[in-house]
C-alpha cells in the first residue's frame, strides 16, 4: 500500500498536528489577564508600531553582536558550510530517477533536479533541472519557499503528476500547484489552491482530496487554524465547487485527507480526524459508507507489508486475550479488515525494552525496515512475518550514532540509509534487499577538525530520582576546572527524540574554538518511547524542567563548567524550556538563546496554531490546568527585580506556527525593566526563522558570536 498517511504524521511543534480538548472548560476569568497585558500590541504581527519596535531592536542588537571581533569570522565559516556544494544530495526515486532539492550560493531558493540512479551513484552526478525556484520567484515577483511535493502515478498511468507546495516567505500556509514531471512545467489550467494551511491527497490524475480553508473566512478551519473539512475536487471544477467528503468539529485539531494504493492497484482514501494532538480517528470513505480503522485513539497507522497493516501504539491495547503495551509495534491483515470492516486478529511485531523506542517502519519493494532508538543511538531492523510470528534482523551500521531510512518506497527496490554521529559526518548507505548488506554510497568529508574530540554519555539524577542521560562532546584533554565554555541544548516535548547528529556549524563555531557541547535527553521527548514523553505532560511538566536543571547542575558538579561559562539553547518547545530556565534558575546560566519560543503560556492557545497544543501543555481555560501554567509561564513569572543573564531572543515575523508575539512581549519586559537583552527577528523565514541557507548562516553566526562573548574567558576571545 503506497500511502499519503506519512505526509501528515505529527512530530510536535516541528509538525502541523496539535490538539484541543473537547470537554467543556471550567469558567475562569481570562479577560483580566488580557486586559492588563500592556504589550498586546506586539501580537499584531505586521502592525506599524510592532514592526517599528522590532526594527529598533534588530538594529540595536545586530550592531551589538556584529561588532564583536569573532562575528565576521563566524559568518564566513558558517556561510562556507551553508553554500558549499560538498553536501549529500538526498533524494527520492521515481521510475529510476533520483529527485533532489538543492540550495547553494547561486541557487538561494533552490533547484528541484533529477538524475538517473546510475549517475546518482557516481561522485559527480549529471543533474537535470526540473524546477528553478529562484527563476519562478523572480518571474512571479514572490518570495517563494519550496515546501515539498506530492507526486502520484497510478499503476496504469505513464507519468507522474505532482502537487508542488509553495510558501510565501517560509510560512506554514502554502499554495499547491499541479506540476507535470514529464514536461517539467506547471499544468496549464490544472489544480491550484489558494493560500492556507492545507493538505492534498491524490485519488487519480483527475481527482484530488483537499483539506483547506474553504472560502478563506475561517468557517471551515478549526480553532487551531487547520482544515476541518475534506472535499473531493474534480479536474475542471472550481475549487469552491469541490464536494464535501467529511467534516470534523471546530474543536478538532484538524481533518486531513489521505489515500493509499494497494498492491493490486486499488485505491482507498479517507480522512484523518485529529481530535487532540495525540488522538486521531482514521476514516475510510472510499467504500461509500464511512468506517474507521478499529485501532486505539492513541496510535499511529503506518504502511503495510505483505498484507500486514502496521500500527504503533501510544497506549495499552487489549484485543481479545492479547494484551499489547504502549510503544508496541503491531500488525493485522489489511484485506481482511477492508472486506469485513471488523478487526482481524492482531500480532505483536516488535516490543521495545525500557531503553528503546520505535521510530517508524519503512516499506520497500520486498522489505520492511524498522527504525528504533536503543539507549538514544539509532538502529535499523529488518522485519519479516512467519508462521511463528515476526522475526527481526539488524542492519549493519558504521557505529552508535543516529541512523534512519533516507528513502524507501513500496514500488522501488532501492533503499537509502542515513548515518551520522557527533563526530561522524553524514553518510548515505545503500541497502541491498537481496543480500541484506549495506554499502557506502556517499559520505561527507569532515566539516571541522575532530582531532582530540571525544563523546561520552553520562547521567544526571532528576528531582524525583529519575536518571537523565546526556551526551558530552569535548576535547580529550579538557581540564575539569569549571572554566570550560559549555553549550547545553534541550527540547523535551511532543515525543521528539534528541539523538547524536553531525553539525558542521557547532563543530566550527564551538567545538573547534574549545567549547564543550552537551545534548540533554530529558523527559517529554521520545528517546525511550511514549512513557518517557507522557511523564512530562500538562501538570507533570515541571519534571522536564527539573531534568534539564539536573543536567546543568551535574555539569557544574563534574567541574566541566560553572555558571559563568554555561549557556543554553533551545527552539520552539525548546524555546519555552529556555524561558522557564531563565525565570526559574537565572543563577545557573550566563547565556540563554531563546529560539522561536512559546513564552506566554496563558495566551498561547489564542495565538496562531497554539490551540493545537493544549494536550501537551494544558488548557488555560480550565482552572486546574491554568493554575499549573501560571507557575511555569515565563511571561507571567518575569521578575523585574531579578538578576537575569542577558538573553538572545530569535524569532521570525513570518512564523505562522509559533506567534512572534511570544518573543516580542518577553523581550519588552526586559526592556521595560531596564535589563539587558538582545533580539533578532528575521522578517522572513517561517518557524525555522530562516527561509534560505544564507539566512540560516546569519542566524547561526549571531547566536554563536553571542555565546562566545558571554561564555568564553575574556582572555581567550
Amino acid at each position: 500500500m503506497r500511502s499519503t498517511l506519512t505526509a501528515i504524521a505529527a512530530t510536535a511543534l516541528l509538525s502541523t498536528f496539535g490538539a484541543v480538548h473537547a470537554e467543556t472548560p471550567t469558567e475562569t476569568d481570562v479577560t483580566t489577564e488580557t486586559s492588563t497585558d500592556p504589550y498586546l500590541w506586539l501580537e499584531e504581527v505586521e502592525g506599524e508600531d510592532a514592526l517599528a519596535w522590532v526594527n529598533t531592536q534588530n538594529e540595536r542588537s545586530l550592531t551589538n553582536i556584529t561588532a564583536h571581533p569573532s562575528y565576521e569570522s563566524n559568518l564566513s565559516k558558517v556561510m562556507d558550510l551553508a553554500t558549499s556544494e560538498d553536501r549529500i544530495p538526498y533524494g527520492s526515486i521515481r521510475d529510476g530517477l533520483v529527485y533532489n532539492f538543492w540550495q547553494d550560493e547561486t541557487n538561494t531558493r533552490g533547484l528541484w533536479r533529477r538524475t538517473t540512479l546510475e549517475s546518482y551513484e557516481t561522485a559527480e552526478p549529471e543533474w537535470e533541472t526540473v524546477l528553478d525556484f529562484d527563476k519562478l520567484a523572480a518571474a512571479e515577483d514572490k518570495n517563494w519557499v519550496f515546501k515539498g511535493s506530492n507526486c502520484f502515478k497510478p499503476k496504469d498511468a505513464e507519468k507522474y503528476l505532482c502537487m508542488i507546495s509553495l510558501s510565501d516567505g517560509g510560512k506554514d500556509a502554502v499554495v499547491n500547484r499541479e506540476f507535470d514531471l514529464d514536461t517539467k512545467s506547471f499544468v496549464e489550467g490544472g489544480f491550484e489552491t489558494t493560500e492556507a494551511k492545507q493538505s492534498v491527497a491524490w485519488i487519480d490524475h483527475d481527482t484530488v482530496l483537499v483539506g483547506t480553508d474553504w472560502g478563506g473566512d475561517g468557517s471551515t478551519v478549526t480553532e487551531s487554524g487547520y482544515p476541518s473539512s475534506v472535499r473531493i475536487w474534480k479536474r475542471g471544477d472550481a475549487l469552491e465547487d469541490a464536494t464535501e467528503l467529511y467534516a470534523g468539529q471546530k474543536t478538532d485539531v484538524g481533518v486531513w485527507p489521505w489515500s493509499s494504493e494497494l498492491d493490486d492497484g486499488t485505491l482507498i482514501y479517507g480522512a484523518v480526524e485529529a481530535d487532540t494532538f495525540f488522538t486521531s480517528q482514521y476514516w475510510v470513505l472510499s467504500d461509500g459508507d464511512a468506517f474507521k480503522f478499529p485501532i486505539p485513539a492513541k496510535s499511529s497507522l503506518g504502511g503495510d507489508y505483505k498484507g500486514h497493516q502496521f500500527v504503533t501504539l501510544q497506549e495499552d491495547w487489549t484485543v481479545g486475550e492479547e494484551e499489547f503495551k504502549t510503544g508496541d509495534l503491531v500488525a493485522f491483515n489489511l484485506n481482511d479488515f477492508l472486506s469485513s470492516k471488523e478487526l482481524p486478529s492482531v500480532e505483536l511485531v516488535f516490543r521495545a525494552n525500557e531503553r528503546q523506542a520505535v521510530n517508524g517502519v519503512s516499506v520497500a519493494k520486498g522489505a520492511a525496515l524498522l527504525s528504533i532508538n536503543d539507549n538514544v543511538a539509532g538502529k535499523i531492523l529488518r522485519l519479516e512475518p512467519g508462521e511463528d510470528g515476526w522475526t527481526t534482523s539488524p542492519i549493519d551500521l558504521p557505529g552508535a550514532g543516529q541512523a534512519g531510512i533516507a528513502f524507501a518506497d513500496e514500488d522501488e527496490e532501492t533503499v537509502f540509509v542515513n548515518y551520522e554521529g557527533f563526530l561522524s559526518p553524514d553518510s548515505l548507505l545503500k541497502y541491498d534487499i537481496e543480500t541484506g548488506e549495506t554499502s557506502p554510497l556517499k559520505s561527507l568529508p569532515e566539516k571541522f577538525d575532530t582531532e582530540g574530540l571525544v563523546v561520552h554519555q553520562k547521567e544526571a539524577t532528576s528531582s524525583d530520582g529519575t536518571k537523565i542521560p546526556f551526551f558530552v562532546v569535548h576535547h580529550e584533554n579538557m581540564v575539569l576546572d569549571g572554566t570550560n565554555p559549555t553549550l547545553l541544548y534541550g527540547y523535551g516535548g511532543f515525543e521528539v527524540s534528541m539523538r547524536p547528529s553531525y553539525s558542521g556549524g557547532i563543530g566550527r563555531l564551538w567545538l573547534e574554538q574549545g567549547g564543550v557541547y552537551v545534548l540533554a535527553n530529558i523527559r517529554g521527548g521520545g528517546e525511550f518511547g511514549p512513557a518517557w514523553h507522557q511523564a512530562g505532560l500538562k501538570g507533570n511538566r515541571q519534571r522536564i524542567y527539573d531534568d534539564f536543571i539536573a543536567v546543568g547542575e551535574k555539569l557544574i558538579d563534574m567541574k566541566v563548567t560553572s555558571s559563568d561559562h554555561l549557556g543554553i539553547m533551545g527552539g520552539s518547545n525548546g524555546g519555552l524550556l529556555m524561558g522557564v530556565m531563565i525565570t526559574q534558575r537565572p543563577d545557573l546560566w550566563n547565556a540563554v538563546v531563546i529560539q522561536v519560543p512559546l513564552l506566554d503560556m496563558l495566551r498561547y492557545h489564542k495565538l496562531l496554531a497554539g490551540a493545537s497544543w493544549v494536550d501537551e501543555y494544558g488548557n488555560p481555560d480550565i482552572a486546574e490546568e491554568r493554575a499549573f501554567l501560571e507557575t511555569i509561564s515565563p511571561y507571567q513569572n518575569f521578575d523585574a527585580d531579578a538578576d537575569y543573564p542577558t538573553p538572545l531572543f530569535v524569532t521570525s515575523t513570518k512564523d505562522d506556527r509559533v506567534h512572534p508575539g511570544h518573543a516580542r512581549k518577553m523581550a519588552k519586559l526586559f526592556e521595560a525593566a531596564g535589563k539587558p537583552f538582545l533580539y533578532y527577528e528575521n522578517i522572513d523565514g517561517g518557524h525555522s526563522a530562516a527561509a534560505n541557507q544564507k539566512e540560516r548562516a546569519k542566524r547561526s553566526a549571531l547566536e554563536f558570536t553571542y555565546l562566545k562573548e558571554r561564555l568564553f574567558p575574556k582572555d581567550e576571545e
